[in-house]
């Protein structure tokens, strides 16, 4: 029995890439540029927090917990 010693060819491609995105994947980038401009150019929109922030009150009783 002959034995083969060269893997089976494939077939030539032609060169070109054939990728497709999904609608969202350019308009949600876009989408999130125009809503960062949009505070840029307006910055009196864009207002400051008032309070202790979330994340702080959850990382000081944190530390208390593992200070105990």
């Amino acid at each position: 029995m002959p034995v083969r010693t060269h893997p089976r060819t494939r077939p030539a491609t032609t060169g070109g890439v054939d990728i497709r995105l999904p609608w969202w994947a350019l308009a949600l980038p876009a989408l999130a540029f125009v809503a960062l401009l949009a505070l840029i150019l307006n910055p009196s929109d864009a207002h400051a927090a008032t309070g202790d922030p979330a994340i702080t009150q959850l990382l000081q009783r944190a530390q208390e917990l593992l200070g105990r």
